[in-house]
């Protein structure tokens, strides 16, 4: 499996614009903006979601996380999907649809680190930050990461959020 270390933040409206330009000014390029549904199905444990883009392609995901404050590790697993409106239908046959999460996001890269910049229906605005490990880097290394690109982009303690935007609009899993 792959990890990262992530945190997720609320953002309020006001200070959203704010936090786009902090980003830009750190990011390695321009930002890519993405429409994705993410769908939610049962699973015996962690989290299983088909995340749909605008432009008709899709990835599965599988990913295992405890929902703790501040910069977290994720073990996940990512496959592309050429089909997804089929897969979806048997994964709700199969496993069953426990809802989904719909989202405009801007993608932005810093070294190693993926910015998202969200804007959840439902819910508001968010920053996520994944810093992508490589398989000899630890945990400690991206936590560490994170931290800095924290401080760089004004992000406070009170601001991070344990739960993905699922449990947020309240979806939570109990197992």
């Amino acid at each position: 499996m792959a990890r990262n270390v992530e945190i997720k933040a609320g953002i309020p409206s006001s200070a959203f614009a704010k936090l786009k330009e902090r980003v830009a000014g750190l990011a390695d390029g321009e930002p890519v903006l993405l429409k994705q549904i993410d769908s939610f199905f049962v699973s015996q444990k962690g989290r299983l979601k088909l995340r749909e883009f605008s432009d008709g392609k899709a990835e599965l995901l599988y990913y295992e996380r405890q929902d703790l404050l501040g910069p977290k590790t994720s073990n996940y697993t990512r496959i592309e999907i050429d089909s997804a409106a089929e897969l979806k239908s048997l994964l709700m046959a199969s496993n069953g649809l426990l809802g989904v999460v719909a989202k405009r996001r801007e993608l932005s890269f810093i070294g190693q680190t993926r910015i998202h910049l969200d804007e959840v229906e439902g819910l508001g605005t968010f920053l996520e930050l994944e810093v992508v490990l490589d398989e000899n880097e630890t945990s400690s290394v991206g936590m560490a990461i994170a931290e800095e690109l924290m401080n760089l982009l004004r992000i406070q303690p009170s601001q991070l959020i344990s739960n993905s935007y699922f449990d947020l609009l309240g979806g939570n899993i109990e197992r």
